[in-house]
């Protein structure tokens, strides 16, 4: 929604010139990480001023580590801001993908540029060409997340936030 998208912003700018934050970390709420836009919005009104794509560049361009927490899902929108973020903790239990393609849809936050540069051209043109959802364990043996845990998920992306 454009509520959350401009807090994610706001909060970003903040985290940036804010001299006593070391790392920022993004996670969700109940459990989920993010499914990603909700298509309904898209031709919404209210919509106009705030972009994902910009968001997500600006996560990749903090100068202070930002890391991932993904539980739950990340799909289409939600897997780009993890891709934006400088690392990426999930829970054992979480999927990934970019789904919008099977209703005609591309990515639309530079996830299809983000995405192969992460993982391989070959690994990326399957994952964006068929919307498949890759488990955590999967995604960790390509290379789309850097730990993967049973445990807390916040609490992990907090330790390693602060590791690096």
């Amino acid at each position: 929604s454009v509520a959350v998208l401009q807090a994610l912003e706001d909060g970003l700018k903040k985290a940036d010139a804010d001299p006593s934050v070391k790392a920022v970390m993004i996670c969700g709420e109940n459990g989920k990480f993010s499914a990603g836009a909700d298509i309904r919005g898209f031709s919404s009104p209210n919509r106009h001023g705030v972009a994902l794509a910009p968001i997500v560049s600006l996560i990749e361009s903090s100068e202070k580590p930002v890391v991932a927490a993904i539980e739950g899902v990340a799909l289409g929108g939600g897997l780009e801001v993890a891709l934006g973020c400088h690392y990426r903790v999930a829970h054992a239990k979480a999927r990934m993908g970019l789904p919008e393609v099977t209703i005609g849809l591309l990515p639309g936050a530079e996830g299809t540029q983000r995405l192969p540069r992460l993982i391989g051209v070959p690994a990326a043109l399957d994952m964006i060409m068929t919307g498949k959802h890759i488990p955590a364990t999967e995604a960790l043996k390509l290379g789309l997340i850097d730990e993967i845990v049973e445990e807390n998920t916040i609490e992990a992306a907090i330790r390693l936030a602060n590791k690096v």
